[in-house]
Parts: structure tokens; sequence; C-alpha cells
């Protein structure tokens, strides 16, 4: 009997959409050119480059020459922490961000702090949201830049972005935010939003890996951290990534046009019947992260006296593929940093499962989900050590 799969982990990465690889396709053959080289086929691969750069642009209402193309979401928020911090000459050496970023702006923040800079990891609540007050209270004059990501690729739940860059405004900080989970998923608007620069990536909205953004505003100075042929605008050298700029174009465009067909709303109703699905028939489970200011397509849950492992694998075997914590650390047996700094114990932090559904998701998908969850919850649970009580 064949097993039905069902992908449900589209925060870890979605499939290229056919018209994003259709797109692409081309400038791996016929139109290989260097977008620097001046001839007919580098001036055919410049125009591709510029198209994509306008419409990743339009996506969040920027200008084009505010988009710069990087490997990865995770370069784009090395480019921003870093080269704004090598780019200051006023001498302020605080930086600011949350206990539950992604590790591409942990790292980093940990790594400037070995260098000499004031690292402040600001505390969340619940449902992992950081508060304006906390960042109004830890906030200081010698403070550089703040970096909270726009929503949280583990539990889902959206920042106040909008407070959160206000209140930078009015201090002189610069603000990033890394709107990888976002973008392509939520409106934005950077012509009304107080960011400073905001971090996307392709493969996390139909796009190909291997290419990300950083959405720098007009007269932002970053110093860059990659020399060499001054692409990019003197940003980021190296030759640009024809095929995956114009994927990311492609994806951009096709977010758009999912936006207007309504998509948000449908899979914010079959979201809801996962969660609420799961909720009902599994005693003893939980959502994490906030119940509506969340991710359209983020499910995430925990469930006690089991370990999130055991359930990734069985749904793995009944075709379902989710993630238990981050999709990047999943492998190591450490509980979600996310989840402990929501204040959640380590045995309950091991039962996390996230599901992240995704443009092909279907509502049977959900039915077939919610018909295999329960009893691998159910077989799982005889076999824990962990008791109630």
């Amino acid at each position: 009997m064949e097993v039905r799969k069902v992908y449900l982990d589209h925060s870890a990465t979605t499939p290229v959409a056919e018209e994003v690889f259709g797109a692409m396709a081309p400038y791996f053959t016929e139109a290989m050119g260097n977008p620097n080289s001046l001839h007919q086929w580098g001036r055919e691969a410049r125009r591709a480059v510029d198209e994509g750069r306008e419409s990743v642009a339009s996506l969040i209402g920027a200008g084009a020459a505010e988009i710069v193309f990087t490997g990865s979401g995770s370069a784009a928020d090395n480019l921003a922490i870093k080269g704004a911090a090598y780019a200051d000459k006023s001498g302020r050496k605080h930086i600011i961000t949350s206990a539950v970023e992604h590790h591409a702006i942990m790292d980093t923040f940990k790594w400037l702090g070995k260098m000499g800079y004031d690292a402040t990891f600001l505390p969340v609540d619940e449902f992992g949201m950081v508060s304006p007050d906390v960042l109004r209270n830890a906030i200081r004059d010698d403070t550089l830049i703040v970096s909270v990501m726009h929503a949280n690729n583990e539990v889902g739940s959206i920042n106040p972005i909008e407070e959160l860059g206000a209140i930078c405004r009015e201090r002189g900080a610069l603000f990033h935010t890394d709107a990888v989970q976002t973008a392509g998923h939520v409106p934005i608007d950077v012509s009304k939003l107080p960011v400073d620069m905001l971090t996307m990536s392709a493969h996390k909205m139909y796009g190909p890996k291997g290419i990300g953004a950083l959405y720098i505003r007009r007269g932002i100075k970053l110093v860059p951290i990659v020399h060499g042929g001054g692409q990019e605008y003197g940003i980021r050298s190296g030759t640009e990534n024809t095929p995956g700029i114009v994927g990311f174009g492609a994806a951009a465009r096709l977010a758009e046009r999912l936006r207007e067909e309504g998509e948000e709303e449908r899979i914010s109703r079959i979201r809801d019947k996962l969660l609420d699905g799961i909720i009902e028939r599994i005693p003893d489970s939980f959502v994490t992260g906030h119940r509506t200011k969340r991710l359209p397509f983020h499910c995430s849950v925990c469930v006690k006296l089991i370990e999130g492992e055991g359930m990734l694998l069985r749904m793995d075997y009944a075709g379902i593929g989710v993630s238990s914590g981050s999709a990047c650390t999943s492998g190591s047996l450490e509980p979600s940093h996310v989840l402990l700094a929501m204040g959640l114990d380590h045995a309950t932090a091991h039962g996390s499962v996230r599901l992240t559904l995704g443009k092909g998701t279907t509502e049977e998908d959900i039915d077939y989900v919610l018909e295999k969850f329960p009893p691998i919850v159910e077989t799982l649970r005889k076999m824990s050590p962990y008791k109630g009580g």
C-alpha cells in the first residue's frame, strides 16, 4: 500500500515553483553570460539581474538600488550586523538582539561580543515575542544596532516590528530585522516600516536555495565583509548568481500573485484546522507561540511526556515531513533555545513539533495528518520514560 506523502516543513525550505524553475532554466545554459561582461551575453544576464532586483524590491516596497543580493539569508544577516559594526565611526559599542533569534544572528552577536562589543540578548514573553517596553529599557545612548526577527522560525510568532523600530529611531540606533520567514508570506512595506535593514531568502518562498537579499535603506553605510570585484554596489563582491537572482525575482512575483488570489486566508484556515485538531485529539498538548499573531502557514505544538525526535521519525515513516525545533539544529539532542527562552522546562521543550504548510498543502493532507498523528503519540507515550503528575 502506497504511503501518502505530506510535506509540512516549509519553514525549513519550500519546493521551487514550476514557474520559478522555468524562469531560471535558460540562465544555466544558453543565457549563461557573466552580468559584468560587456558583450551581448553579459548584457542579457545584466538585464535579467536588474529585472530580478526590481521584482524583489517591489515585494517589500523598496527601491531596486536598496537591494543587495547575497549567497543566503545567513550571509545577509552577517553583512547587516558586521557591516554596520565595522562602518561605525561614532564609537558606539552596544548591540542588542533577542534571545530567540536564528543562529545566524545569535552567533554573529556572540562573535562581536568577543571583539569588544557589549551584546545584550533581550528576554521574550511566553509567546517568544519581544516587548517594546523591554527594548525601551535596554537601549542606551551608545547602542549601535538592534536586530529583532520579524517572525520566529520555530514558533511562528510575529514581533511588533513597527513599535520596536520606532524606539530605535527615537534613540538613533540602527534597526535590522530578519524577515526570512515573513517575506513573501505577509505584507511588508519598508517605505512605511521603520527598519534600516531587512533580510530575505528565496528558498523560503518557492525560490531556489543559495540566494538571499539584504534591503539596506538608502543612506545606510556598511563595510563589506567579502572583498573582491566590487559587485552589488561594492557591498558584496562575487560574480552574481544570475539564475538564482532570476529565480528570486520570479518567486517574488509569485508571492504577490498568491496574495492577490487569497492564499494567505486559505492557508490560515487549514492551519487553524490543524492546530485545533491536534489540541483536541492529543491530550496534554498545547500551542507554542502566539495563537493569532503568527505566520499564516505555521503550526507549532508541544506534546508532553514524549520526545520530538521520536514523533518526527514516526511521522516520517507515515509519509509526513515535520521538524522538531529549528531545521538548522534538528540534529541536536539539546532542546530548542527558543522554547527554553520562552520559559518551558527541558522535558516539555523536547516534545516540540513544527508543522509548516505550503501552497500545495490541501485540506485532505490535514485530515491525513490528524488521522496519523494521535496514534503515533499514543504509541510513543507507552514507551516514554517521562511520567505525568
